[in-house]
C-alpha cells in the first residue's frame, strides 16, 4: 500500500454507518472546572456527534465515501441534521421517538484535563426498533460494509445486532461493530459472525476475566475470540500502546503515534473510519491498522470535537509502525 493509498481514489466498497443514538456535541473550556461555582466558559464549538456519524465524518475527511443512517428527533435533531447537510454527508434519516440528545466536553485550561458529559437519549419502543431494522436492511446493499458504532439509546435491546444479522441473512455485507457493554459481550460469545469486532483494552480484560498486560496477551485473547466465532477479525485498542489486530491475515500490532494530545473525543471513531475505508479498498489487516492509527492520532491533535485533518493523517500514515506478533 503506497503512502496515502487508503485516502485517495474512487474504487471502494459502499460503507453504511448506523447511528441510533446521535448527539449534538458541544465543546468548550473554562479557566478551572471546580464544584459549586458558576463556571464561565468560552463560546462552544458545535459538531454533529455519535459513533457512526463521527465515522462518516472522518471517512469524508480522508477522501472516502459513506452514507450515514441516523435517527433524529425534535429541535436538536433538526439542528444536527442541518450540520450534517452543511458537512456534505449523504444522510438517510429515520425518526427518533424523542429529542436527540446533547453531549458536552469541557476542558480545564489550568490542568488541561477534559471532562465529558454524555446524556442518554430518548426511550425507544419495540416499534421504533423494528423501523430501524427495516431502514438498515433497506440501505445495506450487497458488498457493502455496515458499521455499527456507538451506544444504543434506551429501549434498544442488547441483541439488536443479532436481529440485524437475521434481517440481512442472504445479503452479502460485512458488519463492523465497535460497541461496549452487554451488546459487546453477546458478540464476543460468538452469537454473531461479524467481519470485524473492535473493543478497548478495559473491555477486553472484562471479557477475558483477567489482565492482559503484554501485547502477546492481547493478541492471544483476540485470536481466541476469532476462534470462538465472534468475528473474522478482532481489533483491541491498548491506549497509548497502540492497537492489536488478529484475523486471517495474521496478528499485528500498530504503534500509537507520539503526538500532542489536545482532545481524545472521536479518536476511537476515527480509528474505525480509517480501518473501514482501508478494508473497503481491499487492504489487509496490517494496512487497515496503520490507517486507523493515523486517523486516531490525527484526531487527538484537534481541539474539542474536531476530527482528523487529511494532511496529518497522510503524514502519520507514512510514519506508521506495524509489526507482526
Amino acid at each position: 500500500m503506497t503512502a496515502g493509498a487508503g485516502m485517495t481514489g474512487t474504487d471502494q466498497a459502499p460503507i453504511l454507518t448506523v447511528t441510533l443514538n446521535p448527539a449534538l456535541d458541544l465543546s468548550t473550556s473554562a479557566a478551572q472546572v471546580v464544584p459549586e461555582l458558576k463556571l464561565r466558559c468560552e463560546a462552544p464549538v458545535v459538531d454533529p456527534g455519535g459513533g457512526g456519524i463521527n465515522v462518516s465524518r472522518a471517512i469524508s475527511r480522508i477522501g472516502g465515501r459513506s452514507t450515514a443512517l441516523v435517527a433524529l428527533g425534535g429541535g436538536t435533531g433538526t439542528r444536527l441534521g442541518q450540520l450534517l447537510n452543511e458537512a456534505g454527508l449523504p444522510v438517510l434519516r429515520i425518526n427518533a421517538p424523542g429529542d436527540t440528545r446533547q453531549s458536552l466536553s469541557v476542558t480545564d485550561r489550568e490542568t488541561e484535563k477534559q471532562f465529558r458529559f454524555v446524556l442518554p437519549g430518548p426511550e425507544w419502543a419495540q416499534a421504533d426498533v423494528a423501523d430501524a431494522l427495516d431502514a438498515v436492511a433497506a440501505a445495506a446493499v450487497a458488498g457493502s460494509i455496515v458499521v455499527l458504532s456507538g451506544s444504543n439509546p434506551p429501549g434498544v435491546p442488547d441483541d439488536f445486532v443479532l436481529r440485524l444479522c437475521a434481517r440481512l441473512r442472504g445479503v452479502p455485507v460485512r458488519l463492523l461493530m465497535d460497541s461496549s457493554g452487554a451488546a459487546l459481550a453477546l458478540a464476543a460469545r460468538g452469537k454473531v459472525r461479524l467481519a470485524v469486532l473492535r473493543m478497548d483494552d478495559a473491555e477486553a480484560e472484562g471479557l477475558a476475566g483477567r489482565t492482559l498486560p503484554e501485547r502477546r496477551d492481547t493478541a492471544d485473547f483476540a485470536s481466541a475470540l476469532v476462534a470462538a466465532g465472534a468475528a473474522q477479525t478482532v481489533v483491541i485498542a491498548r491506549g497509548a500502546d497502540g492497537n492489536i489486530g488478529a484475523g486471517p491475515g495474521g496478528r499485528w500490532h500498530v504503534e500509537a503515534h507520539r503526538v500532542p494530545i489536545v482532545s481524545k473525543v472521536g479518536a476511537g471513531d476515527s480509528f474505525v473510519a480509517g480501518y473501514a475505508l482501508a478494508i473497503a479498498r481491499g487492504r489487509g489487516i496490517a494496512e487497515a491498522l496503520g490507517l486507523g492509527a493515523a486517523c486516531a492520532s490525527a484526531t487527538c491533535m484537534m481541539p474539542g470535537t474536531g476530527l482528523c485533518r487529511p494532511d496529518d493523517v497522510m503524514r502519520l500514515y507514512q510514519e506508521r509502525v506495524v509489526t507482526p506478533i
